[in-house]
């Protein structure tokens, strides 16, 4: 019998404790740096300070997280030549490196090159690793261990924490493992199609289309986690972004990359990117969708440079007791000059009033003079030449560009000629004009065109690295408001096309890359589902042919085919009864509705005293069910779901198609089990089929 000390699982444990005090070394060391007499001034020092602190918060040691989840033993030293007899190494793969005292590694991270045979070898291509080791954990105590030797595809040692041989699989009960609160990282369950998306390179915009629960948000975010580590020094000059659909879903997600160590990212919504107006006001659908169309940009830049109109008068120039002359016929030139540049409006106005000067200069310099810069800046500030500029050339506000555009009929029928006919005039023209650009009931959609406006007169600030995230649902003007934030970058877009719920929803990801300024993007699809058990998006999958056809359905890997019940019920008394039977598991739990049914659900949720909270609200443990308006639940995640009145969540939209694909999307949230009431009958593309 094996003494304790001997024992894999001891020894596992020995490790893991040893890390955490080498991590919490590494702390203490960065703690204790005193930068008093290393900074040449208050500002360095605040920069310097605010870098130990981001550190400082970086090596936090999570105590209900594993430090790490597996080991890698190779056959031979990683880089060496494969001789017989060459040492292999082991190396712990964790969320973060841990080194000890002496700098030796006790845990590597998971996005060096050394660690990605744990997500890619097997049996067919074990790339030089004799041994993959998984291991269990329970509230961050190692618990039990797996073992797959790749050199001897046949062995696989699964042990307990009793050392004992068990048939349950860890990888898969990391995957099924119920969930509260915030989205958790899948590091310890990345698939290999998903690691090689996670690892593709900086310079690529990758497009993935993935049905529910195929892991493409996760993989959005672990592939900005990678291009921090590979690419850190870039990334920290030009930055990162992540994209979503609305602030719930951002709260939802924001944990994932700080636990793994990444605190310097951004988040947004499309609405955060384009807030140069307040929003005050709605659009209808059809006036959306015109002005979501990628013909509203030909319109604004046709709109914007009808300000620029050529010189009919010569510029005077008067120096001391000589005057210079510019023929408005060489002005024109100048002008004509600019627009075939085809730079910004605002850049191209910034530059004129130094050409002017530079012809000036030239006529100084025929007559004898010898001026030099100073004294072309000085003549490119001249009153004459400034009031030339002015009326050739005017300063126009985007905002009020906007506002000129849907308030005049005259003003928008001359420039949207040709682009827009007269229905789709009318649509985005306002009822009631307004007097200013702060008095004006300004809409989403109305942002976004002030974005483009304000992109066509000064260049946006491109970032690094952008993840857009639900981009099913941007209209094409929203994908371009996007794409400006990552012209010299690249970008991670992830959706799914058959959970588009809006009226301008993506057709297909061509299109939309295209729009995004990306049309080279390599498009990769997932269909492999990690959590939706099998039953559920079996049924929900009979939407499919009504909202995507031709899609590939997706199609669940888990061995838990989990809890499904669709439940006739008389009223809300029963939904309710359905929440608190799901609640006795362990978990989340999600009622799903239509909007226009919340209040009714919530007052039956108060009156039988279940505590209850609002999508990205879940901040504690004690409250475990969230009451989720159909229209937010995009994105989120339950372990259970209790989906209320399908009929009701399909007519709460404005057609059918829409409808049906807000009900895919809510019917798709569960991870371990949905309970589906209605007291109406089902839509009939969920009822030809009976399951039960």
């Amino acid at each position: 019998m094996s003494t304790p000390v001997d024992d894999p699982l001891s020894r596992e444990r020995s490790h893991l404790s040893a890390s955490r005090s080498a991590l919490r070394a590494m702390r203490e060391d960065v703690e204790a740096l005193d930068i008093t007499d290393v900074t040449a001034n208050w500002v360095n020092a605040e920069v310097l300070a605010r870098q130990i602190e981001e550190r400082i918060k970086a090596l936090a040691d999570l105590s209900d997280t594993p430090l790490f989840f597996g080991r890698l033993d190779y056959l031979h030293a990683p880089g060496a030549e494969q001789a017989e007899g060459a040492d292999g190494e082991r190396f712990y793969i964790g969320r973060r490196h841990v080194h000890d005292h002496d700098g030796d590694p006790m845990v590597i991270d998971w996005r060096a090159p050394v660690s990605q045979p744990f997500y890619r070898a097997s049996k067919k291509d074990p790339m030089d690793v004799a041994l993959r080791r998984r291991f269990g954990y329970t509230r961050g105590d190692i618990t039990a261990y797996e073992d797959e030797h790749l050199s001897d595809p046949s062995a696989v040692t699964l042990s307990g924490s009793a050392g004992e041989a068990r048939t349950s699989k860890l990888l898969q009960q990391e995957i099924e493992r119920p969930r509260v609160g915030p989205m958790r990282d899948i590091v310890a369950t990345i698939q290999p199609e998903q690691d090689e998306i996670v690892r593709s390179g900086l310079s690529g915009t990758v497009c993935v289309q993935g049905g529910p629960g195929t892991g493409k948000t996760a993989v959005g975010l672990h592939r900005v986690a990678y291009l921090l580590y590979a690419h850190r020094d870039r990334l920290a000059r030009t930055g990162t972004l992540v994209i979503g659909p609305n602030r719930s879903f951002l709260h939802y997600i924001e944990q994932v990359l700080p636990a793994l160590g990444e605190l310097t990212v951004q988040q947004a919504t499309v609405d955060d990117l384009v807030a140069h107006v307040e929003i005050k006001g709605t659009d209808d659908a059809t006036a959306a969708v015109v002005k979501g169309d990628a013909r509203l940009a030909r319109v604004l830049r046709r709109a914007l440079y009808a300000h620029v109109t050529m010189p009919t008068e010569p510029v005077v120039v008067v120096r001391g007791s000589r005057r210079w002359r510019i023929p408005a016929y060489e002005l024109e030139e100048l002008v004509r000059e600019l627009l075939d540049r085809d730079i910004r409006y605002g850049a191209a106005r910034e530059a004129l009033p130094q050409r002017i000067a530079h012809a000036v200069l030239v006529q100084m310099e025929r007559s004898g003079e010898a001026p030099d810069d100073r004294v072309q800046d000085a003549v490119a500030r001249n009153s004459a030449v400034k009031a030339a500029v002015k009326a050739v050339w005017p300063a126009v506000d985007p905002a009020k560009l906007v506002l000129r555009l849907l308030s005049d009929a005259e003003f928008l029928a001359v420039h949207a000629e040709g682009i827009l006919d007269e229905d789709e005039q009318k649509a985005i023209l306002w009822a009631k004009p307004a007097r200013s650009v702060k008095s004006a009931k300004w809409s989403a959609a109305d942002a976004v065109l002030i974005d483009e406006a304000t992109d066509l007169i000064q260049r946006t600030h491109s970032l690094g690295h952008v993840v857009l995230d639900e981009a099913q649902d941007l209209s094409p003007m929203q994908y371009r408001a996007v794409g400006r934030r990552c012209t010299t970058g690249s970008a991670t877009v992830l959706g799914d096309l058959a959970q588009g719920t809006t009226p301008w929803a993506t057709r297909g990801w061509q299109e939309a890359l295209t729009h995004l300024g990306k049309p080279e993007a390599l498009v990769e699809e997932l269909t492999a589902g990690f959590r939706v058990p099998t039953d559920v998006i079996t049924y929900a999958s009979r939407l499919l042919p009504h909202i995507a056809p031709g899609l590939t359905p997706v199609v669940s890997i888990r061995e838990n085919p989990g809890h499904f019940e669709v439940r006739p019920v008389s009223g809300p008394k029963d939904v309710v009864e359905a929440c608190r039977e799901l609640l006795r598991h362990e978990g989340s739990t999600g009622l799903i509705a239509a909007d226009a049914r919340v209040p009714e659900l919530a007052e039956a949720l108060e009156q039988a005293r279940i505590p209850y909270l609002g999508p990205g609200e879940e901040t504690t443990v004690d409250t475990r069910l969230t009451l989720v308006p159909a229209s937010l639940a995009k994105g989120l995640e339950y372990d259970y779901v209790v989906l209320d009145e399908p009929r009701a969540v399909v007519d709460g939209e404005p057609d059918e198609r829409t409808g049906l694909r807000r009900l895919y999307v809510a019917l798709t949230r569960a991870v371990s089990g949905l309970i589906v009431t209605h007291a109406a009958g089902l839509p009939p593309q969920l009822a030809s089929t009976t399951l039960h």
